[in-house]
């Protein structure tokens, strides 16, 4: 992704934030929009500052570089989601059984359905990588 790309996208965010917020103060859409343009506001300044220090900043340009091309963050990164998959099927079929006991059907089904659709993603992905590699 170009340099000159990031920083426009950043400023999209930006704009996006202000938009969203501008929109709420006009009343024209509800508070959660205004707090997702905030957020948005917020990840864009963010980003402009990494982005102005990672262009103004040789050492840190060349340890963001360094640690973005290493295979062994790679191969943790890679390691960190592969366990979060793993511990949210456990967290959500447990919590599956707990909403049935407490009677929370409402719950039970939305965390039954989020380990149904990871399964099928994994499933899914799995398909793909066999064939790809």
């Amino acid at each position: 992704m170009g340099k000159n790309y990031r920083f426009l996208l950043s400023f999209f965010w930006i704009v996006l934030g202000i938009v969203l917020c501008a929109c709420h103060a006009s009343g024209l859409i509800e508070e959660y929009w205004s707090s997702m343009g905030f957020a948005f506001i917020v990840v864009g300044i963010l980003q402009v500052i990494r982005q102005i220090r990672y262009r103004t900043n040789e050492e840190y340009r060349e340890k963001f570089d360094t640690e973005s091309k290493d295979e062994r963050n790679r191969f943790i990164a890679n390691k960190a989601w592969a366990w979060a998959g793993y511990l949210f099927v456990m967290v959500a079929a447990v919590g599956s059984i707990v909403f049935k006991l407490i009677g929370r059907e409402d719950l039970m089904m939305l965390a039954s359905g989020s380990v149904c659709l990871i399964m099928l993603l994994y499933w899914g992905s799995w398909m793909v990588l066999k064939r790809k590699y």
